[in-house]
């Protein structure tokens, strides 16, 4: 599903929100009929597909969506943004795509029916604010690449073909509205290869909406995933401002918004490979400010349960070489020298964070 940028439901608002708004929008979805399976039309997020990927899901279908999300150069050399607007427009004109005829927010789920798992939250246009402002707040640095690349497809295709994903506090009434759509029928229900389930649900009661957006306003949420795409919708926004053009589109950006209590994702462990450096290196590099223990490097099982007692009382990591041989176990950085690395300009809840730790700390010199 992707948010048409001429259809979003925008209004006359003022130039900056005072608070978390997520507004109706009339999505832009895949009509099975014409389109084919929904099976064959999805993919995943565009950041984690190589070139064997992109070739196997073209297969699968005309159709799939990952003719819009990692285009290829069109023909006699187009560029591979037009070409995915050109192609966009013409799966609109076929009824490939169609505009759903009123703005409502969705309930998306994915659910894994044989974990008994369910992850569910709201779509809909968030109205973009900067970190400064203390609305909608990252936990990563982004990198220009990404930024460019996304900024010229969006623009290229005048829509928003991917959710960035939020988490928030909740147990309002947003939640309660995620929570009660049981009794409703969905307007997709799928399952995909992999097992897992996709259902979504259409929200356009007028007074339900206003009840939603009375909830959210003064929340405050954090980007789970979907950092380079914030910041092109940002960036888009500033382009937009700098030519005077006013209050628009470029104001808002396709968002999944989930109540981390009840709904919110499955966080496991954060994996980074390290080239060309060992273990006892990045041991080096806190100074002996850390805690170690050297483990049993054939009984992973045992190692896995170590590292997650000592996550309870803070960051804490297991190095492994690539040969095998000792798996050693980090744990209790000290306060003082973990403070000294933390770059300025960050909160403490971020600085606190397992992955910032580990990179400024243990990997950047």
């Amino acid at each position: 599903m992707s948010a048409d940028r001429s259809t979003r439901a925008t209004g006359v608002l003022p130039l900056a929100p005072s608070g978390l708004v997520l507004s109706p929008f009339r999505a832009l979805r895949f009509d099975s009929a014409i389109a084919g399976p929904l099976a064959e039309l999805t993919s995943p997020p565009y950041d984690v597909l190589d070139v064997d990927d992109v070739v196997a899901l073209e297969k699968a279908n005309n159709h799939n969506v990952v003719r819009l999300i990692l285009p290829r150069q069109g023909p006699d050399g187009q560029d591979r943004y037009r070409h995915a607007a050109d192609i966009l427009s013409a799966w609109r004109a076929a009824g490939v795509l169609k505009t759903d005829p009123a703005a409502a927010l969705y309930v998306y789920e994915q659910s894994d029916p044989a974990l008994g798992q369910a992850q569910r939250g709201l779509l809909g246009a968030l109205e973009l604010t900067p970190a400064q402002d203390g609305i909608v707040l990252p936990h990563e640095n982004t990198m220009a690449g990404p930024v460019a690349d996304r900024l010229a497809l969006y623009t290229a295709v005048e829509a928003d073909l991917e959710p960035i994903f939020l988490v928030y506090d909740g147990g309002g009434a947003a939640s309660r509205a995620v929570s009660g759509v049981d009794d409703s029928a969905p307007v997709v229900d799928a399952l995909l290869p992999d097992g897992l389930r996709h259902r979504l649900w259409a929200l356009t009661d007028p007074h339900l909406l206003a009840e939603i957006a009375e909830d959210l306003h003064p929340r405050m949420a954090v980007i789970a995933d979907g950092h380079h795409r914030y910041a092109t919708y940002l960036q888009r926004q500033a382009d937009h401002r700098a030519l005077n053009a006013g209050r628009g589109p470029w104001d808002f950006g396709l968002t999944f918004l989930v109540d981390a209590h009840a709904f919110g994702p499955q966080v496991h462990p954060i994996h980074r490979v390290i080239p060309g450096i060992e273990p006892h290196e990045l041991v080096n590099r806190s100074g002996g400010g850390i805690r170690v223990h050297d483990l049993d490097g054939n009984d992973l099982d045992s190692a896995l349960e170590a590292l997650a007692q000592a996550g309870v009382g803070g960051p804490a990591f297991l190095l492994v070489s690539g040969d095998g041989g000792t798996i050693r176990l980090l744990e209790s950085p000290a306060p003082s020298r973990l403070a000294a690395a933390m770059p300025a300009g960050h909160s403490l809840a971020w600085q606190a964070l397992d992955v910032v730790v580990l990179h400024h700390y243990l990997v950047t010199e």
